[in-house]
């Protein structure tokens, strides 16, 4: 970055190191600043210190210390997982992990067999999936593809998890400390809440696709960059390049990230309406390099995600009304130290869903920094930004305690295109990102104080920093026990009786509440076909409808779903077994499995029985051979 652009930059408020003076024109706060200069090199600092300088002096020894305790804290909260990887999952919801199995087990498809990588018939068998619309995480998945086949998805999925937690906490202390504040620590403090804050350890368990935020300091930042950017066209062309990276990783982040940087420099050009008659040049240069690096990289796989095969609009009504309750605001997160998952019941929409759960200290802090701070134009910006989001991620309806007070405004916006496919809940994070930045300067400002005792307010500054991060210090995330992947699975005795064309049809049918069969399917990495499973889809399977979880419903899997869930044996009709045979046949089925450790086993066996006849043991599985019922003559 050349020297004009350092000093334009909207958050260069106190560049890292110290020498002379400069104008206050040079400071985004309208205060005069230090101006940055590069470090002294090797052989100068050792003559004026004799070679003994303290390690912590040394800015990549800073930074591989910085990042061994976040990858420490990572690897602390995931303890529970990396145990037994494919064997423990999240102690209240199964699924998502399941479905991310899966999509890292088409990445390897993708790579090993050249499969067309934005849909798949994999699952939910014939009518297929858009894996466009259902965050496949390619960016993620196909890196990762020589661990996935070493050591399987579970493995890659855990590792995911860690990576994503510590690299995003490196992420934000790296720009903090180059671009924001001069001290180390200011900024450290600033990326571990960025990176372990109470929103990303519940997507932990079962999002690495939200919590892989490593990219967006750097998207934040090349935006800052391109408002008095010298070199527009380049400096348009990385961030378009950063904006196509970030979608395979997820787009609902990046339209978050979008709008948050729009929103901090309204409100910067709210303050200075100046700086809009300078920005707006290099600005509109860079975005218009920004939109055709992106948008021609982009153009194809966004066609078939908003009208390829199983493509849908919007999402279920039920997601879009997911929103914050005012209280878990100031609540303190369920995976952290001081969280208490009965205490949150209602403040969230579930517990994979905790955006916000700042805590009443840390909330009182940041309010604290923002009076405190008050005149400074970035402090401004940054609480402009926060409040936004919060308002929106309050949702349709603004409730205190599970009471509804309020129409809030996401009501007016729900049904916009684009925010009509995003969980507004989620807003909350883009606050913990303010919230983050705001902990960095406010360090950083405590530091600089002139004052008599420098000393004990230092002790008091990290005393109160303590006071507000340590009730939501990161715990490790809750585990529990699955079932083991069927040897008859991993023995690859299934091959017997599955081509390539015809599924294996896992029992009870893979859904949203049953996503076993999935696990089994990635274990092989989708070497057979299953009917159903989890994703989003289209109502009934049409294109272009609005968006549904599964896909078109299943009389035989409601059944079984039923079964498996009360124990109860149904007594078929001839036609409910009519109805079944014909989804078999549907499916293209060649075997039906059931686990012997499945629960409620023998009712679900007793019901199959009814619709095909029989079954047979074999391994740890009963399977029904239905391919003479479902073969068709030509």
């Amino acid at each position: 970055m050349t020297p004009a652009e350092t000093r334009a930059a909207s958050l260069d408020t106190k560049p890292r190191t110290v020498v002379e003076p400069v104008t206050e024109r040079d400071g985004v706060d309208g205060r005069a600043v230090p101006a940055a200069v590069p470090e002294r090199g090797a052989a100068e600092r050792s003559a004026s210190d004799g070679g003994k300088r303290p390690w912590w002096h040394n800015r990549r020894r800073r930074d591989l210390a910085a990042y061994a305790v976040f990858l420490l804290a990572a690897v602390w909260v995931t303890s529970q997982i990396w145990v037994d990887p494919a064997g423990r999952v999240a102690s209240l919801y199964v699924s998502d992990p399941a479905q991310v199995q899966f999509f890292l087990a088409h990445s390897v498809r993708v790579v090993l067999h050249g499969e067309f990588p934005f849909y798949t018939d994999q699952f939910n068998y014939p009518d297929g999936v858009n894996l466009m619309a259902n965050t496949a995480i390619l960016a993620l998945g196909i890196p990762m593809v020589p661990i996935t086949l070493l050591f399987g998805p579970a493995v890659t999925f855990v590792l995911l998890i860690t990576l994503a937690l510590s690299g995003t906490a490196f992420a934000w202390y790296y720009v903090l400390s180059r671009h924001v504040v001069r001290s180390p620590l200011a900024a450290a403090v600033g990326g571990w809440f960025c990176g372990f804050s109470p929103a990303m350890l519940s997507h932990a368990s079962w999002h690495p696709n939200i919590i892989s935020q490593w990219l967006l300091p750097f998207i934040v930042w090349r935006v800052l960059v391109i408002t008095r950017t010298t070199r527009p066209w380049r400096d348009g062309a990385i961030l378009g390049l950063l904006v196509v990276w970030q979608a395979f990783i997820n787009e609902e982040i990046l339209l978050f990230t979008a709008m948050a940087c729009g929103i901090f420099l309204i409100a910067v050009v709210v303050q200075r309406p100046g700086m809009w008659s300078a920005a707006w040049r290099p600005l509109g240069k860079a975005v218009l390099t920004c939109t055709v690096v992106a948008g021609s990289l982009l153009a194809y796989p966004l066609y078939i995600q908003f009208a390829g095969p199983m493509a849908y609009h919007g999402l279920s009504s039920a997601v879009q009304d997911y929103g914050n309750d005012i209280a878990a605001l100031v609540a303190q997160g369920s995976p952290t130290l001081g969280g208490d998952r009965r205490a949150n019941v209602n403040l969230a929409p579930n517990y994979s869903e905790e955006n916000a759960f700042f805590g009443w200290s840390l909330a009182l802090i940041a309010v604290g920094i923002v009076v405190w701070l008050r005149r400074e134009m970035i402090v401004r910006a940054l609480a402009a930004t926060g409040l936004f989001f919060v308002i929106l991620s309050l949702g349709e309806r603004i409730t205190w305690w599970d009471r509804e007070l309020i129409p809030g405004p996401w009501e007016l916006l729900v049904r916009l295109p684009l925010l009509d496919a995003v969980v507004p809940t989620r807003f909350g994070m883009i606050t913990t990102v303010v919230i983050g930045i705001l902990l960095a300067i406010a360090a950083e400002r405590v530091r600089a104080l002139k004052v008599a005792d420098p000393r004990t307010l230092r002790t008091l500054a990290a005393s109160g920093l303590v006071l507000a991060l340590l009730p939501i210090a990161p715990m490790p995330l809750k585990m529990t026990t699955r079932p083991p992947v069927p040897e008859f699975i991993t023995s690859d005795r299934w091959r017997e009786y599955v081509s390539a064309e015809q599924t294996l049809v896992p029992i009870p049918v893979p859904s949203m509440g049953n996503t076993h069969g999935m696990r089994w399917a990635a274990s092989t990495n989708l070497d057979f076909k299953i009917p159903g499973g989890y994703f989003l889809a289209p109502r009934n399977a049409n294109t272009g409808d609005a968006g549904r979880f599964g896909g078109r419903p299943s009389g035989m899997g409601s059944i079984l779903e039923e079964v498996s869930r009360t124990g109860r044996t149904p007594k078929l009709d001839d036609r409910e077994r009519r109805r079944s045979l014909d989804e078999l046949r549907y499916w293209n089925a060649a075997i039906l499995v059931l686990p012997e450790g499945q629960p409620n086993v023998e009712p679900l066996k007793q019901t199959v029985e009814q619709i095909v006849g029989p079954g047979r043991q074999e391994l740890d599985v009963w399977i029904w051979d239905v391919r003479p019922l479902t073969q068709t003559n030509d």
